[in-house]
């Protein structure tokens, strides 16, 4: 059985900073029974993350991110795709990147072979504590499409 990691990244008194953190939450209501599935509000990420990301042999990362593609835009990117899309600098700025969390990972031989970057595009990244309307909706969507990505994860591997 794949040890899977569902990790939630933002801040939550920064508006749709927060959608990362607002999906992993919804994401741990609906599924975070399921024995393999660890979900974890990573926050504005630390260090303290290379240890449950070595760990997971899948991990489908929540996160506010620009597309320039409109607000609540929902988006999966994937291994190569979103290690690119990451250490492009287009994530939300973090206390420690995830681009150094993987790049931690990498040098130890733990970064996962499946992972997937789940972001949305917020409307709003200043002070509060609600997300935007549309950013809102997007969140049940958000948790859809990672739903998606492990359950076609998980029959490509049986």
């Amino acid at each position: 059985m794949a040890r899977i990691l569902i990790l939630g990244i933002g801040n939550s008194i920064m508006s749709d900073e927060a959608a990362g953190v607002r999906a992993v939450e919804m994401f741990e209501t609906l599924y975070g029974e399921e024995a393999e599935i660890t979900c974890i509000d990573g926050g504005t990420l630390s260090f303290t993350l290379a240890e449950p990301i070595g760990a997971a042999d899948q991990l489908v990362v929540f996160d506010a991110a620009q597309f320039h593609s409109g607000a609540g835009t929902v988006r999966r990117l994937e291994g190569d795709e979103m290690d690119a899309f990451v250490r492009s600098g287009k994530l939300s700025v973090h206390e420690v990147g995830l681009a150094d969390l993987f790049d931690m990972n990498r040098l130890s031989g733990d970064l996962p072979e499946r992972r997937a970057l789940i972001g949305i595009e917020p409307a709003t990244l200043g002070w509060g504590t609600e997300l935007s309307s549309k950013v809102a909706v997007a969140i049940p969507q958000a948790v859809a499409l990672a739903r998606e990505t492990l359950d076609a994860w998980n029959v490509a591997s049986a």
